[in-house]
């Protein structure tokens, strides 16, 4: 693939995961606004919460699900082909990511990832940990607006 054809993919990418970013961002504020409210995180309020609220807990996570996918799946390997270093393995591409300062470390990737997949997973069978795993992605919202962040300015230096 040529150069330029890798810019303009990863221009349309980077303009698809802004839609979800900002909307990712509006419901952050939605949800801050609800915590100033209730303890979402209490078993016994969130069973009370009101379908609308808890859509806007499930449309948070599904974006936040799908920055950190589209991030490391569509983004990360194009960054790098943008910057002209090669990487083949997946295992490659986070190094480097990592080494470039787009994530602030692998550790913190993994983790955000773990998290992220048992929601997708266990959410809301075992709802004690599914709340304590949802907690931990509102509380790690500014990590992964970092992460988009860093990915944007990285990007603007070989665009």
């Amino acid at each position: 693939m040529k150069l330029n054809d890798t810019k303009q993919i990863l221009q349309i990418r980077l303009d698809k995961i802004s839609r979800h970013y900002e909307a990712l961002k509006d419901y952050k504020l939605l949800i801050d606004n609800l915590l100033k409210e209730k303890n979402i995180y209490d078993q016994f309020i969130f069973n009370s919460l009101k379908p609308q609220e808890k859509a806007i807990l499930d449309a948070y996570l599904k974006r936040f699900s799908s920055i950190q996918d589209f991030l490391g799946a569509k983004i990360f390997a194009l960054l790098l082909d943008v910057a002209g270093i090669n990487s083949s393995k997946m295992s490659e591409v986070l190094y480097y990511i990592e080494k470039e300062e787009i994530i602030d470390s692998l550790e913190n990737w993994i983790e955000l990832r773990e998290v992220r997949n048992e929601l997708e997973h266990d959410y809301p069978e075992e709802l004690e940990e599914a709340l304590i795993d949802l907690k931990f992605c509102i509380e790690n919202f500014y990590k992964i607006e970092s992460y988009y962040q860093n990915s944007l300015s990285f990007a603007k230096k070989y665009m």
